[in-house]
Parts: C-alpha cells; sequence; structure tokens
C-alpha cells in the first residue's frame, strides 16, 4: 500500500504519521513545497512579538527529524502541479525537474495561501504577509532593520489582531482596518466585536472598520495603504485579510469543488475513488447545522488528519463536523473565545434564539489576580438547548468555550449544567462555576424573572423612553437618579409603578436585585441593562438647559474635553501631536474638525498639543470619533505619562541631538506605550537639545539634554595670550592657567562649543550623550530637576533609564505625589541608586494596582 500526501504541515503530517503508525509496512510519502514541514503556523504572530526568539523553536519538526521518527518519506521544495486520478498519478516538479509520482491512496493536503488582492503596490518591500516562518521572520528583520514606527495591518480577524498586538509589543504604533462593519465579523456579534474594539483602542491600538484597502503605497518601499477612505501611513503593511485553499493546481482533476475547497464526506473521501482531503483545502461541516462550513483552523487540520488516518487504517472512523472554535489573544489583559453559532448565524439557521451578555468573576474576587469574564450565552428559545457562547477577558476565557464545546457535542440543555460538579478553588474558578453563572441569568431570563435590555438594543435605541435608574454602590451616571439598593423596602418615592425604568449597575447583577424588590413592590415596567456599565457605555440625554454634572465634566477631561470656563456646555479638546510635530494631512483633519463641531478656532499648548475651541458638549463623541478615524486622538491628561514636548533640535544652531527623533521614540514607547497605566500623579517629559534649556527639560518629571563633553589634548595647547577656547565658552569655565587651558568638569554645561575652536587642534572633538534631570516641576510648586551623575551615551539608554524611572514612580510613589515629591520622601541618593543601579520587576509593578491623584 503506497499512501502519498501532497502538503507537509498540519493535517498532512499528522495523517501519514498516524497511518504509519497502523500499518509499518506501507509506504507513505510526503511532497511538499516547503521547504519547512510541521510548523507552529499558530505562534507565527508571537515570534513577530518577540514571546519566541528564534525562528528554530517555530519548527516542530524538520524534515529529517519527522522521517526518522515517524518512517515516512518526505520530499520537500517539491510542487505537485497535476492530479490524473483514473492513472492514479500526480505531476509534480522539484529543482526544475517534472516527473510522475504513482499512489494507491492520495491524501490531499494542501492547506491555503494568503489572499493578497490584486492592487498596486503589494509587491513592494515592507509588505507582508503572515503564513509562513519566513513570513515571520521576514516581517520582524524588517522592524527592527528599519527601525520601523508605524504599522498598518489589512485585516481584524484572529491573525491580524495578533500581529497588531505583537508589533504593539515592538513599540509600534498600530493602525488595524477591515472592510466589514466590526471586528472578528462572522466570529463574533456585533456587540462583543465593539467591546473588543474599544478595549484595543484603549491599550493604543487604532481600529477602523468599514475601511477598504485600495493601494500600499510608496515607491522603492511600502509607505502606507490608500483606503477608500484615505490614507494611511506606515512604515509596514500586513496583509491578514484572509486565506484562500490552495487547489488551484487541481482545475480539470474531476474534484468536486466549492469555491475552491475540496467537498469530502464524514471520511474525508472526495467524489473521487481513492483521493482524500483533509486540513485548510476541505470542506466540513457545522456540527449544529448540518451545513457545509470551512474550518480552516490548526485544530481542525490536526483533528481530521488523524481521523482520516484511521479511517485509511480500517477503523469505524468518522470526523463530526466543527464548531467554529477560535480563542485569540487581543492583548496581554484581553482574551477572546467562541464557539457554536453567534445569535445572527442562529436566526439564519433556522432557530429562534435568546441571549445574554454577562459579566462574572473569572475566580474568587478576592483571590490576587481576578478578573471578569464578558460572556455572550445563546440558546434555542423552545428547546432551551445551548447554540453558542462569546467570551472577553484577561482570564481563560479557553476554559469557558471548552465546556460549551462539550454541550454542544452533546445537544444539553441549560439546565442540564445546573448541577454538574465542576472543580473550585479560589485561584482556579468560583465556588459556582462562571459558566454555570452564566446559564443561570440564561434561565432567569428565559423564566422572566429577569427582563432586560441586551446591549445590542441598547445600542440600537430601543431604551431610549426609560429613564435610567443608577444602582450602582455610589453614584456614578451622571443625568441619572441614583437608587440605594440597601435602603430599598418599599416603594420609591418619585417613581411611578408603571414608568418605564432602566436599571444600570457596574454589570448587571444589582440591577436584577432591584428589579426584583420593585417586582414584589408593583412595579410592571422595569428592564435590567445587560452588562451594565462595564460592557456598555451609558449616557442619560440632558435636558435643555440643564447644566453638566460634575461627574460628566471629569470625564470627558480624562478623554482631554476640558471646558472652557466661559460657557456651561462648551469645551476645547486637546489634540495629542508627536512633540508638537503632526502631518499637512493631519492639520487639514484638525482645521476641518474645527468647522465641523467647534468654534473655527484651534490654539496650541503650552505642551505642544493642539486644542479644537468651543466645542459642544453634544459634538463632543463626533469630533473624538471623527479625529480617531483619520488617525488622532485626543488626551494628554490624568495621572498618567503626558505627551513628551522637545524643543527643535535638528534645527537649532546649537543642539547635540535629534530632539525629534529621541522626543518621538519616548512618545510612541510611554505616552503611547504606557497610555493605560495609572501612576501617582502626571509624569512630564521634555527633551532639550542642549544646554540652553530652552524647552526647561530640568522643570519637568524627567528632562533630558543634549550634551557633548570636550575632550581636551594638553599637548596641542599653546597657552595663547588670547585662546579662543577661553573666549568661546559662553558660562566663562574654560581658562588658560599656568599655560595650559583648563576646564573644570564639575561646572562645565557641555555645551560642546569650544570644540574646534582651538586653532592648534587642543579640542578637537568631544563625546555626545545626554543628561537627564529628574523630579523638576513647574506650577504652584516649583522643583528644580536635578542631573543623575550619569552621562547617557546612547538614545537606548536613555528610553531604559526613562523606563525604569516611570516604573519606579508607580511602585514607590504615594496616590497624589510628583515624581519631585517622591524624591524629596526617600531622598536623592537613594532614587538615583535604584534607577542606575537597581533592578526592577516589570510584570511585578504593573500588575500593582495604584489610584492616581492628577486634578487635571
Amino acid at each position: 500500500m503506497k499512501i502519498l500526501v501532497v502538503g507537509g504541515v498540519a493535517a498532512g503530517t499528522k495523517a501519514a504519521a498516524k497511518y504509519k503508525r497502523e500499518d509499518r509496512s506501507a509506504q507513505v510519502k510526503i511532497l511538499t513545497k516547503s521547504t519547512d514541514i510541521s510548523y507552529a503556523g499558530c505562534g507565527l504572530p508571537y515570534y513577530v512579538g518577540g514571546m519566541i526568539g528564534t525562528r528554530e523553536e517555530l519548527i516542530v519538526n524538520t524534515p529529517e527529524k519527522y522521517a526518522g521518527l515517524t518512517g515516512v518519506e518526505v520530499v520537500t521544495g517539491c510542487e505537485v502541479t497535476a492530479l490524473d486520478a483514473a492513472a492514479k498519478t500526480v505531476t509534480a516538479v522539484k529543482g526544475g525537474d517534472t516527473f510522475i509520482e504513482g499512489y494507491d491512496k492520495l491524501i490531499l493536503a494542501t492547506g491555503a495561501v494568503p489572499f493578497v488582492p490584486p492592487m498596486e503596490g503589494t509587491g513592494l518591500p515592507g509588505v507582508f504577509c503572515m503564513r509562513t516562518p519566513d513570513d515571520a521572520a521576514g516581517l520582524r528583520a524588517y522592524v527592527e532593520k528599519n527601525h520601523c514606527r508605524t504599522a498598518v495591518v489589512v485585516g481584524a480577524g484572529f491573525i491580524g489582531l495578533e500581529i497588531a498586538e505583537n508589533l504593539k509589543a515592538q513599540n509600534l504604533e498600530v493602525t488595524v482596518i477591515d472592510a466589514a462593519p466590526q471586528i472578528m465579523p462572522n466570529a463574533f456579534d456585533v456587540e462583543m466585536a465593539n467591546f473588543a474594539a474599544r478595549k484595543l483602542k484603549d491599550a493604543g491600538i487604532r481600529v477602523l472598520t468599514g475601511r477598504s484597502i485600495q493601494a500600499v503605497t510608496g515607491a522603492e518601499r511600502a509607505a502606507g495603504i490608500q483606503t477608500d477612505g484615505g490614507p494611511l501611513p506606515a512604515d509596514v503593511v500586513v496583509l491578514a485579510i484572509g486565506v484562500r485553499p490552495a487547489t488551484g493546481f487541481l482545475t480539470g482533476s474531476g474534484l468536486e469543488m466549492f469555491k475552491g475547497t475540496i467537498l469530502v464526506d464524514q471520511q474525508l473521501r472526495t467524489n473521487l475513488a481513492d483521493v482524500y482531503a483533509v486540513g485548510d483545502c476541505a470542506m466540513v461541516s457545522n456540527v449544529l447545522t448540518g451545513q457545509r462550513q470551512w474550518s480552516a483552523m490548526g485544530s481542525t487540520a490536526n483533528i481530521a488528519g488523524r481521523v482520516l488516518a484511521r479511517s485509511l487504517a480500517g477503523h469505524d472512523a468518522v470526523y463530526g463536523g466543527c464548531m467554529g472554535t477560535g480563542v485569540v489573544k487581543l492583548l496581554p489583559d484581553l482574551n477572546a473565545g467562541r464557539t457554536g453559532l453567534t445569535e445572527v448565524q442562529a436566526k439564519a439557521a433556522g432557530f429562534d434564539p435568546v441571549s445574554v451578555v454577562c459579566v462574572v468573576d473569572d475566580k474568587a474576587h478576592y483571590y490576587a489576580g481576578a478578573s471578569s469574564f464578558f460572556v455572550k450565552l445563546i440558546a434555542d428559545r423552545a428547546s432551551r438547548k445551548l447554540l453558542g457562547i462569546q467570551v472577553l477577558g484577561a482570564g481563560a476565557v479557553d476554559k469557558m468555550v471548552d465546556i460549551a464545546v462539550t454541550g454542544l457535542a452533546a445537544q444539553m440543555t441549560l439546565d442540564a449544567f445546573d448541577t454538574l460538579d465542576f472543580a473550585y478553588a479560589p485561584p482556579f474558578s468560583t465556588a459556582i462555576h462562571p459558566f454555570v453563572q452564566a446559564c443561570y441569568i440564561l434561565e432567569n431570563k428565559l423564566s422572566g424573572a429577569f427582563e432586560t435590555f441586551t446591549p445590542a438594543q441598547y445600542a440600537a435605541g430601543e431604551a431610549k423612553d426609560y429613564r435610567v435608574i443608577d444602582v450602582q454602590p455610589i453614584a456614578a451616571i451622571p443625568g441619572a437618579k441614583w437608587v440605594n439598593l440597601a435602603k430599598v423596602d418599599g416603594p420609591i418615592d418619585g417613581l411611578d409603578k408603571d414608568e418605564k425604568l432602566l436599571l444600570v449597575c457596574a454589570k448587571g447583577k444589582r440591577g436584577y436585585f432591584l428589579q426584583n424588590r420593585l417586582k414584589a413592590f408593583g412595579y410592571t415596567n422595569t428592564r435590567v441593562l445587560e452588562g451594565g456599565t462595564t460592557f456598555n457605555v451609558v449616557k442619560v440625554p440632558r435636558s435643555a438647559g440643564s447644566a453638566l454634572p460634575p461627574e460628566e465634566i471629569k470625564r470627558v477631561k480624562g478623554l482631554g474635553c476640558l471646558q472652557d470656563k466661559r460657557y456651561g456646555d462648551r469645551f476645547n479638546v486637546r489634540v495629542i501631536t508627536r512633540n508638537g510635530k503632526i502631518t499637512a494631512e493631519e492639520q487639514r483633519t484638525v482645521a476641518e474638525a474645527a468647522e465641523r463641531f467647534g468654534s473655527g478656532e484651534v490654539t496650541m499648548t503650552t505642551r505642544l498639543t493642539l486644542e479644537i475651541q468651543g466645542v459642544p458638549y453634544e459634538n463632543l463623541d463626533r469630533v473624538m470619533e471623527f479625529l480617531n478615524q483619520h488617525g488622532l486622538e485626543t488626551g494628554g491628561t490624568g495621572s498618567k505619562v503626558r505627551p513628551v514636548v522637545s524643543c527643535k533640535g535638528t534645527t537649532c544652531q546649537y543642539g547635540l541631538c535629534d530632539t525629534f527623533d529621541l522626543s518621538q521614540k519616548l512618545h510612541e514607547r510611554f505616552y503611547v506605550g504606557y497610555h493605560s497605566v495609572s501612576l501617582p500623579h502626571k509624569f512630564k517629559i521634555a527633551v532639550g537639545g542642549c544646554p540652553n534649556n530652552c524647552v526647561k527639560p530640568d522643570l519637568n518629571d524627567l528632562g533630558i539634554v543634549g550634551q557633548r563633553i570636550p575632550e581636551v589634548d594638553l599637548s596641542k595647547c599653546r597657552g595663547c595670550k588670547v585662546c579662543q577656547v577661553e573666549k568661546t565658552c559662553p558660562i566663562h569655565v574654560a581658562k588658560v592657567m599656568d599655560g595650559k587651558v583648563v576646564i573644570d568638569p564639575t561646572v562645565c554645561n557641555h555645551c560642546g562649543r569650544c570644540v574646534s575652536k582651538c586653532p592648534f587642534g587642543a579640542i578637537e572633538d568631544g563625546t555626545y550623550g545626554f543628561k537627564v534631570f529628574i523630579g523638576g516641576r513647574w506650577g504652584k510648586k516649583i522643583a528644580e530637576g536635578r542631573p543623575l551623575s550619569k552621562i547617557f551615551t546612547s538614545e537606548e539608554e536613555v528610553l531604559e533609564l526613562t523606563e525604569k524611572a516611570i516604573l519606579f514612580f508607580r511602585d514607590e510613589g504615594q496616590s497624589g505625589e510628583r515624581f519631585a515629591d517622591t524624591i524629596q520622601r526617600l531622598g536623592f541618593d537613594y532614587v538615583e541608586d535604584k534607577l542606575l543601579h537597581g533592578a526592577v520587576d516589570k510584570e511585578a509593578v504593573m500588575n500593582k494596582t495604584v489610584v492616581g491623584g492628577a486634578t487635571c
């Protein structure tokens, strides 16, 4: 028996190895186009991000190792170009030579190839797909070699979002676009996808949906993309639009196909005798609907590959189909998982779905690292059978998904989960498993005990006629009536029993508790907002003429919208620049935003940000969305790293360093990269090109000043009566003493102006570097920063020191104190020693809970 396998990644190698173990006498041979086999395709994004250190770690088996382990013959670099099923042969090309290979049984496992749309620029250097180890290695090397700072990822599916997260981990500014109206289309319902998109935006990843790519721009290499919504500049472009089955060579072979996939039955048989297909090139079916479904997943490939091998070996093995199960890491603190049908898919399949969005603890709430699961659970209304689940959260979302997979396979109802004996201990779960809690909540909804608006209904405006009741422990929804749940022991004054009431709390539980009480007291028209304020953006329309509550003014201030004290409902919207530099296109965007949403005026702040003046409160969301769609963001307030400022070191005649280059790196790494990191207070950074200190670096929490330390060659000094070095020194530190020029190193400010001034070459060179000041402050309390004793000689040293300073402040600073206060409290010598010689446990510091004290 000769088994010939075409394709050698997941499905092909799995089927070949398993069959060889079933029948050691069989001849099993793999022909594969690539030089690599059995590589970790799902690990490619994590190589790009640096979590996987070397390319070799992506290779599960080399051809030689695999052949030795399994006994399967492997031929790499071999492309199969045709199939003759009648003759039981394939035509292949290797090294330019064409040959015919026969078989008794043929397994087609050719996988899929990235979809690259036919458009201009896709062949430019700096444009990458993500399918093979070479793709990942090429992208990582390109980013490092070209010092890329910005990236555009085209495609917001799982791979695209994984690439986005890992490029961000490499300190790139990342934009993700997708032609669909949401991220993760067909995998998540829109409200779950939009919640995830908000989290990505909060983490500094720009997300643009409903945006199609038209071309890659650039001359000699990629410089961005052109979209139907305008240009998006970028240093590197990743096309993650999707994949297509690699089956073009099978045209005319007689195989029954659908949209490029090979149709198979449950034993992976095609319509041609002794020809089988498995993996990304094959079309399988959905377990729940019985309809065709393409499952281009590594899990499907491996499972189906094993089933095929056992079936060929004579076992009663069938592949029952897929459920669309998937899990993805979106951010360091956000994972996403799903299985089964979305609500949209369930309706399309003929079900009458009912769903609930709920927020449940992922483990005991008091245990370190506890977080929440954001769950959408879907069931059939009549049968109560589980149909699907979607989960977001920082924890093990796969655990929730895998329980659902088991339930779907067993066609379980919601109620069947109620008393299952799931594992529990505080580090792992809650006493009642979070999956079961979600089932309970949906059961309550089905019974009528829990009457709600879903997030989708709320976003669609179905609750617009309802009065919002804030049920949180402390009033937090501007314009809503707050009700103290603990005090409700009868009808509530001011609320009619037939009034439409929307009960809103943080997650949904307190809203349910209040609804239960109100029903007992005769209230007939209450609804609870599923997911509460944690999941939804809740706003209460402001009645005409009413003043904005202080809580709302504070909230929008945190978004960079500062109230104009002259008017109650006018705001100046702060637009972030890159240390004062924006492109002409961005200038036009700001001008258009000012005309469309504000007074038409734009001002500049002392921190080199722009302010769009006179924006009415009602326009704030629209102006921020408009700016975001064009790659600009608002902000610059709060207990965070603030926008970096710098002087024009590349313009000024005295500039000793490229201040724009360094300040942009600081901006990307710390303003953007630490955007969601709370500090005890604001943290300001400034970069000055020389000791003239035009931008006042020493009056910032951390200030960086360009230096040039003169190097005196006394053998060339002639002790001139009119010394040009002494004459040039602006602070009169250089002096001729005993016939030689002397520069006091303790007083010299390292401006470098004396270099090359001696006609005899006594000072021809100087060491370039950076002096770093810490603990400066300007304002009500002034503190002049003190310089660290070390002169830093590279930008990377400065970046590392800056990160240590921010982490030190987060770790040892106290809420409400500036870095200057921290240094005064702990002592400069202690802080300097920590920064120059101490080690920082970044993970431990970042996991701390820090409450900021900044009020502006």
